[in-house]
């Protein structure tokens, strides 16, 4: 499973999301899903861009239970962010989703 945490100023997740997938396939991975989760889209959030939903998992809480029921329903050995993880969210996010959480930073 593949998850990104972008702002809306980054307009090229899809090219980003994108060249990961390959880069994980052509390791030998095999990609089961993608999830994008925005910031910055909504007024309230725009203010808020530079900053994560949560220290603790960097999504938001309803993201984190739909990363965690995808990895559930298509048996994901680990979830890959695209954006660096602090150990504590690594932590977090691998008990959240009930495999390894890892970065690809």
């Amino acid at each position: 499973m593949i998850v990104g945490y972008f702002s809306a100023r980054q307009k090229d997740f899809a090219v980003r999301m994108d060249a990961a997938a390959v880069g994980l396939t052509a390791r030998g991975a095999r990609v089961v899903g993608r999830v994008v989760q925005r910031r910055g889209v909504s007024d309230g959030g725009v203010r808020k861009m530079t900053l994560p939903y949560s220290s603790r998992t960097l999504l938001s809480s309803g993201k984190t239970r739909e990363v965690a029921a995808l990895c559930e329903d298509s048996g994901a050995d680990a979830v890959i962010f695209l954006n660096a993880l602090t150990e504590h969210q690594r932590r977090v996010l691998t008990e959240a989703f009930g495999c390894p959480a890892v970065s690809l930073s």
